[in-house]
């Protein structure tokens, strides 16, 4: 079934969010015309979107992330396909999908133009803090059968990040994860699923209690363990670990270098400040390898949902918040989620 039709007449109106300065106050509702679709695009009613550490940037004045336009923000979000387009063979109305972050990117390497992320969800385009949104069919996916649409919003950035660093690990390896964040939580799950050993630390008990919960082998409080990477390297009887999904940046960089094992793998994800002087002996006599993560490809979007559908992993969700209270998801990621994804409810998980 195809149309050019994007619903019916009484149902043309939306509402959706723009950010129309890069404060908190320039979050502002707005209604607006549903968009008409192409012969390529698919309509989309999206049920919930997810926030990410990343979306506080865009709300932090003259020192975050300056937009050119109003932008919808949130690259982040999962719904129902409702209408597709003459030539769209990819999608049918009714299936659920979400988004990838870079639209155009489908394979292979970060193509050199979404570096700037002029082709990214809630940056360079429109992103999912909106009743519907226009996609063009290749910059969907399908969502993974056993998720809901609120589990499925919280997968474009942080859980792809996340599969990316981890997707190569072995069972018989060690995984060394910083902190609690949207990224190190998808991490510690891929990595157990993948019979992978798993360190996590943290500043708060709590939360190093509730990564037990979520699978974690061993846990470190960093601050009543300033040199954590000596804790790291007596759990693994001096040794080190095989791979560090490193998210929190040059504070703790030279730490994970000197957790890693000779030829392991230090995987640097999510956005850090510049870093000072790293002395570079500790790569170079321990052969480590220190790699850049910037989110995935479609493709690696399709295969970690192959991949949670048969390990029945499900995304942890901290807190939700309704669609008219968007301003509070914002201030509550700014205080830092409890333990998991923020995400916000647009249309309920069965509205018709």
């Amino acid at each position: 079934m195809t149309t050019t039709k994007p619903m019916s007449q009484e149902r043309r109106d939306m509402r959706a969010y723009r950010l129309t300065a890069p404060t908190l106050d320039g979050l502002q509702m707005n209604t607006e015309e549903v968009p008409e679709i192409s012969s390529y695009e698919v309509l989309v009613k999206l049920h919930a979107a997810s926030l990410n550490y990343k979306d506080t940037f865009y709300i932090a004045g003259d020192k975050g992330i300056q937009l050119p336009r109003p932008t919808i923000p949130l690259s982040d979000g999962a719904g129902e396909v409702v209408a597709v387009g003459s030539r769209v063979d990819r999608f049918v109305p009714g299936d659920r999908v979400a988004g990838a972050l870079v639209q155009d990117w489908l394979y292979g390497p970060i193509p050199t133009h979404a570096v700037n992320s002029s082709t990214s969800l809630g940056h360079g385009l429109d992103g999912n803090l909106t009743e519907y949104r226009v996609f063009n069919q290749e910059g969907l996916v399908h969502l993974p059968k056993n998720l809901s649409y609120e589990e499925g919003a919280t997968l474009p950035c942080a859980a792809v990040t996340a599969w990316n660093a981890v997707r190569g690990i072995r069972s018989s390896q060690t995984v060394l994860i910083l902190g609690t964040g949207g990224v190190a939580l998808f991490a510690l799950q891929f990595a157990k699923a993948l019979g992978a050993k798993t360190i996590i630390t943290s500043s708060s008990d709590e939360k190093l209690a509730r990564a037990v919960e979520a699978g974690a082998d061993h846990v470190i409080n960093y601050r009543r363990n300033p040199n954590w990477h000596k804790a790291v390297r007596d759990l693994t009887e001096n040794i080190g670990v095989d791979h560090v999904v490193e998210t929190v940046g040059s504070n703790t960089l030279e730490q994970s270098i000197l957790a890693a094992r000779i030829e392991g793998t230090v995987h640097l994800v999510g956005i850090v400040p510049p870093a000072g002087k790293l002395d570079p002996m500790p790569i170079i006599l321990g052969a480590i390898t220190v790699q850049g993560v910037r989110v995935g490809s479609r493709q690696l979007f399709e295969e970690m949902n192959i991949f949670i559908e048969r390990k029945d992993i499900h995304p942890i969700i901290s807190q939700r918040f309704a669609f008219e209270d968007a301003k509070s998801a914002f201030i509550q990621q700014l205080n830092g989620p409890d333990f998991g994804k923020i995400v916000v409810n647009i249309h309920g998980e069965n509205e018709s």
